[in-house]
């Protein structure tokens, strides 16, 4: 099925009703990776459709649009823009989000953090006005349990782990945070997606294990590049 037409966005409850206990895909390549084009993130994403995905996380209203016409799965979008003033870079305007719905996105991330947003931009102001202008649901990355409370305290209909390791002054951990799936599932009653550094199907369940309502994979599904330099290393010693 093909999207040519602007078409009704589905309920929160619906949406979630779809994402309830499934895989979701990010399909993403920034500039200079060989994946880095529209056209291939969207046969990227109906690939994992194809396979069994409920959902994808997409960046950028280019690919946005692209990946609507060729899935009917909830589209998860994102909006990257890195500024010298602030950290934060998922989404960090209003305008930004404006963006990606019209593009296509069911559900607007956002980086949730406790960190300065660029312009001032208030995240109360933020998530009020994707709810209430755009009609659009909010997915909450976060790095804390504090920030995930502030997030849902706020309106975020969905809190991400996305951000979990990415936040501070040290390299993030090899693997993913599930205590924080944890904490955030006990913490809130709003759904908790495990995203972040998930890269075996063991460690997906384990993430429904510690409370997970949905749980997002990228690289280790949709990067031959990184998952070729994995495989390459082991290689090293046997090289002349």
């Amino acid at each position: 099925m093909r999207w040519h037409e602007p078409r009704a966005v589905d309920s929160v409850s619906a949406i979630l009703d779809r994402l309830a206990g499934g895989l979701i895909v990010s399909c993403q390549a920034r500039a200079g990776h060989p994946f880095h084009d529209s056209r291939v993130i969207a046969a990227m994403a109906k690939a994992a459709e194809a396979g069994g995905a409920v959902g994808v996380r997409i960046n950028g209203e280019t690919d946005i649009s692209a990946v609507r016409q060729v899935v009917i799965t909830p589209i998860i979008g994102l909006h990257k823009v890195w500024m010298p003033e602030s950290p934060v870079y998922i989404t960090p305007t209003f305008e930004d989000a404006s963006v990606i719905a019209e593009a296509g996105a069911d559900i607007i991330a956002l980086d949730a953090t406790a960190r300065p947003r660029p312009g001032g931009q208030k995240l109360k102001d933020l998530i009020a006005h994707i709810r209430d202008k755009l009609d659009r649901p909010v997915l909450a990355d976060v790095a804390t349990v504090e920030e995930g409370q502030h997030a849902a305290a706020l309106g975020a209909d969905m809190v991400a782990t996305t951000l979990s390791g990415y936040t501070g002054t040290t390299p993030p951990p090899e693997g993913p945070d599930l205590e924080l799936v944890r904490q955030l599932s006990r913490a809130l009653s709003v759904p908790v997606l495990a995203e972040g550094r998930y890269s075996t199907p063991e460690q997906v369940r384990e993430a429904f294990r510690a409370g997970a309502f949905a749980v997002v994979v990228g690289r280790a599904i949709t990067d031959p590049l990184v998952l070729t330099q994995t495989f390459v290393k082991a290689t090293k010693a046997y090289r002349s």
